[in-house]
């Protein structure tokens, strides 16, 4: 009875709500040169995680797509076939055609 007793209260010890603490929005410090020429640093947010894994996402999906269309035109070797065109065919899309485009934005403060 002890054992049960005691195995109880340390359940409920833990079982005890904490203190909720806001979900922490993740930053980051970017280097950034003033008018004046100085350096300071400046907090930014964390980029999303598309943006983070734009280009292995873009060939994942192409090479998942790639791969159920050959899978229901040719079954297995038509799955590997496909999957093989869309990674190459998503790879050339995303790294050559549709590069990423850095976007510069003047800020005017007065």
């Amino acid at each position: 009875m002890f054992m049960i007793m005691s195995l109880f209260a340390g359940l409920v010890i833990l079982a005890t709500p904490e203190q909720a603490e806001a979900a922490a929005v993740q930053t980051y410090l970017r280097k950034v040169r003033g008018r004046d020429g100085r350096i300071r640093y400046v907090r930014v947010r964390k980029p999303s995680y598309y943006r983070r894994h734009r280009n292995r996402i873009n060939v994942a999906a192409g090479t998942a797509g790639g791969a159920v269309i050959g899978g229901l035109l040719g079954g297995g070797k038509g799955a590997l076939i496909g999957a093989g065109v869309g990674a190459g065919s998503s790879a050339l899309y995303t790294y050559k055609f549709n590069k990423k485009k850095r976007r510069y934005v003047k800020v005017r403060r007065y």
